[in-house]
């Protein structure tokens, strides 16, 4: 599977951005997917994940409430819809997908079989 990320860009505090990964392969429904992010000097950190069907999602507490993740499996994308982005907000922003079908370890980044190539987001204040 290849995930291609896009949509980064500057917004100013309070603004939306929509992220959208679209990836390669006929298998994409039946993986879990997932957004990270990555700010300078920090870890990577989990953001959103989806269950295959998009019945489930899961939220990181720092953007629970802001952050919206989807899937279009027709489409073979998966998309997370930023609101209220705050300063902290500002990172590299990447798509995985993870084939093991744990959901109870969907957090943890090594979970993860695939990456995208990441795409900066910016949050001026």
């Amino acid at each position: 599977v290849q995930l291609q990320a896009s949509g980064g860009g500057l917004v100013q505090a309070g603004g939306s951005l929509r992220l959208s990964c679209a990836a390669s392969g006929r298998t994409f429904s039946s993986y879990i997917m997932g957004w990270f992010r990555q700010a300078p000097g920090k870890e990577r950190e989990f953001i959103a994940a989806i269950s295959w069907s998009g019945g489930n999602t899961v939220y990181a507490d720092s953007v629970k409430g802001r952050f919206t993740i989807s899937r279009d499996n027709a489409k073979n994308t998966v998309y997370l819809q930023m609101n209220s982005l705050k300063p902290e907000d500002t990172a590299v922003y990447y798509c995985a997908a993870n084939r093991s079908g744990r959901w109870t370890t969907v957090m943890r980044v090594y979970e993860y079989d695939y990456w995208g190539q990441g795409t900066l987001v910016t949050v001026s204040s």
